[in-house]
């Protein structure tokens, strides 16, 4: 029984086994046919770990990665996605572990650099051996694919939505399809308003024929370019350059429309500019020559003609060089700089065909007219000699200004100074800078500011106003003798000053010794006079008394006596006028004593037409003498040689050593001369050769040399003049 048993369990057993062994061939042959798939597939297959670690992969995912498959089980999908983000690989995990399976994109960059756009499929664990199968699919062709196809279509929408000319769409029957925004600009209308018309609708009746001429060459040749005047809504008018292909798709055309309105008007303008320069060319003041670069003249206008002395057609056919001296260095260079600079202003001297020479001054431009360069000449002769003149004249303007004796200030209407000559700033004692930030009326007293400003309003413009002021300048105070003259330059008015200070102490001086010469003389003539008769008074009264008895008349003869005394005593008082007076005698320079005479005396001189010539001989030595008797005998003198001269002339003044120990003095004039016998009397008491003079004067300056030690010479010519030599000891002599 048991055994039987044991049969029958062998026998079902042996059967289980043989179905086993035919499930076991079935899934062997299915496993090698899986195996194969899995090798051969298209798709990479990979197998991973729950860390991303390679399991197992086939060939195609060796060459996805590009790795051997030994060392590709070795490594991690995270290390070929580090351009991905974080975020979105943690974001695909979870899809994954929250879905169970999952499809998306990667980027994987492998290790040679590449970079693989891929498409994955993926499923979590799927047989429960914690392993997930990926398959993934190399896309970067078809990225790239799709990248240039949007680049593509990216790009039209830009040329045509930012291209600056006009582009339109339209059909056959001219209805606009679709605009850019040039094209609603250049129209100035919405894009909704212009895709209601049709390119007729701007098209004016008289160019319709221009419309019907475009579609029969679109049906000729299927594109047509040309120019449509259009009329616009808002009644502008405009020109279009028009280029139109048919058939672009679908039975539409393209159109590309530039607007060349202002182009056209440009154009216009360029021809009219043109017919100007031809008329400016021909008519210019200037000489105009167009040459080549080798000095051809190609063309020149009628003033070139004028400027070279030469016929138009013969100017023409000559080169630049023929008018320009060949040992002239400069012409090289000139030509060096304008080679390099392309343009050039100089002034060059030509010589003309008939022997003149110009200086002329020119600009020149490189190429600027049909490829030839373009010379403008100027005649500049006159203009530089008038420079040169006027250049001389400003010199000799700041010289005479730098070095007057007198002050001069330049200011302007708001009284501000502009400049000032170096006296002016030694006159007011303060330095030419601080001068120059002050206002002249700051050196005007304020008692008489006023009424010079009013004085100054109520002068015409070509009037000078004069006269003097008082300017305190720390030390004491100067009196300034001023004349002021308007707008010697436009808006710049002039004053000159000086200071006349010593003159005005020296003209009261002169008049208090010309009042005590002339009572002095006049007691010494009276003196004189009176003295002789009462010589011959007391000679007689002496005789008379003589002769009679002793004591008789007594009484009357010593009235006569007394009285006589007494007018003795009486002309005795009158002479100690007549005689000098105690004099300092001191070291001076006669060339400063003569100096300042002469300016003492200048504004008389000039009154008189009479200008003083001076020559000091150099390194003259100073003379002991008193300046003030000095300066009285030069008065003298110089006075006399102006009144002499009524219709002007010139005093000649001459200071030279002579000898060892004297100094010579020539004064001469240009009047009528003196007699020779009359020239011994000179110096007498009340002799004169004037109408109207004293001879108190020269009597005067003949005491004051004789008292000096000096002597005074005169010599005369009738009809050319006088001349008085003073002859003054260097040294001073004693008298004992």
């Amino acid at each position: 029984m048991i055994q039987h048993m044991v049969n029958e369990e062998t026998k079902r057993l042996e059967a289980e086994v043989a179905v086993l062994k035919q499930k076991l061939c079935a899934i062997e042959k299915q496993n090698m046919f899986l195996q194969l798939t899995f090798e051969h597939a298209n798709d990479a297959i990979i197998l991973f770990d729950k860390n991303l670690v390679f399991f197992q992969v086939n060939n195609k995912a060796c060459e996805l990665f590009d790795l051997p498959k030994e060392e590709l089980l070795k490594r991690n999908l995270h290390e070929f996605l580090d351009l991905m983000s974080k975020e979105e690989v943690n974001y695909q995990e979870a899809q994954l572990e929250k879905l169970g399976e999952t499809e998306n994109e990667l980027i994987l960059r492998l290790d040679d650099g590449q970079i693989k756009f891929v498409e994955y499929s993926a499923v979590r664990n799927p047989d429960e051996s914690g392993l997930d199968i990926c398959i993934i699919r190399d896309v970067t062709a078809k990225k790239k694919l799709e990248n240039e196809s949007n680049k593509s279509k990216q790009m039209y929408h830009d040329v045509f939505n930012r291209a600056v000319d006009g582009i339109v769409v339209f059909d056959k029957k001219g209805y606009f399809i679709d605009v850019n925004p040039a094209f609603c600009s250049n129209f100035a209308m919405a894009k909704f308003d212009l895709l209601q018309t049709k390119l007729d609708d701007f098209v004016e009746k008289d160019f319709k024929f221009k419309v019907a001429k475009i579609w029969l060459l679109l049906d000729k040749y299927g594109r047509v370019r040309g120019e449509l005047p259009v009329l616009l809504r808002n009644g502008e008018r405009k020109k279009f350059e028009v280029t139109i292909t048919a058939n672009i798709y679908d039975d539409y055309y393209l159109a590309i429309m530039r607007d060349v309105t202002e182009k056209r008007n440009m154009e216009l303008q360029l021809q009219k500019s043109e017919e100007r320069f031809r008329e400016m060319f021909q008519h210019a003041l200037d000489a105009i020559v167009l040459v080549d670069n080798y000095g051809n003249i190609m063309r020149a206008n009628p003033a070139a003609s004028r400027a070279f002395e030469l016929p138009l057609d013969e100017l023409e056919n000559s080169k630049l060089q023929y008018f320009v001296p060949r040992e002239n260095k400069r012409v090289s260079s000139i030509i060096k700089q304008f080679n390099a600079r392309g343009e050039i202003r100089e002034e060059l001297e030509f010589h003309m065909p008939n022997g003149q020479k110009k200086l002329l001054e020119f600009t020149a431009n490189k190429g600027i007219i049909d490829g030839f360069n373009m010379i403008i000449f100027r005649n500049v002769s006159e203009r530089r000699k008038m420079e040169k003149d006027l250049r001389e004249s400003e010199q000799k303007f700041r010289k005479i200004f730098n070095n007057a004796m007198d002050g001069i200030i330049l200011w302007d209407d708001s009284c501000t100074i502009i400049d000032a000559n170096p006296n002016a700033s030694k006159i007011l004692d303060i330095s030419k800078e601080e001068l120059m930030a002050q206002y002249i009326n700051q050196y005007i007293p304020a008692g008489q500011l006023a009424e010079m400003k009013h004085q100054w309003e109520l002068c015409e413009e070509n009037e000078e106003l004069s006269g003097e002021f008082w300017h305190d300048y720390g030390k004491g105070h100067r009196i300034l003798e001023f004349s002021a003259k308007k707008n010697v330059v436009e808006g710049l008015h002039m004053t000159i000053f000086r200071n006349i200070t010593e003159k005005r102490e020296m003209e009261d001086q002169l008049r208090k010794s010309d009042t005590l010469t002339v009572v002095g003389e006049l007691a010494a003539g009276i003196a004189h006079e009176i003295r002789n008769p009462m010589t011959a008074l007391k000679g007689f009264i002496q005789l008379l008394q003589s002769s009679l008895k002793e004591g008789q008349y007594a009484m009357y003869f010593d009235v006569i006596t007394s009285e006589l005394k007494r007018i003795e005593s009486i002309i005795t008082e009158f002479l100690v006028l007549a005689k000098p007076q105690a004099i300092s005698y001191q070291q001076k320079n006669v060339v400063k004593i003569m100096q300042d005479t002469l300016d003492l005396l200048s504004a008389q001189a000039a009154l008189e037409n009479v200008q003083f010539a001076s020559f000091y001989e150099e390194d003259l030595p100073e003379i002991y003498c008193e300046q003030n008797q000095l300066k009285q005998v030069f008065i003298n003198i110089l006075k006399n040689a102006i009144e002499v001269m009524p219709k002007g002339g010139t005093i000649s003044v001459i200071l030279q050593q002579f000898e060892t120990n004297m100094l010579l003095i020539s004064i001469k004039d240009e009047g009528t001369g003196i007699p020779e016998d009359k020239i011994k009397k000179l110096g007498e008491p009340f002799y004169t050769t004037k109408d109207r003079g004293t001879g108190l004067g020269l009597m005067v300056s003949y005491k004051i040399v004789e008292e000096h030690n000096g002597i005074i010479e005169v010599e005369s010519e009738l009809g050319k003049g006088t001349t008085f030599h003073i002859k003054l000891p260097i040294h001073r002599t004693i008298n004992i």
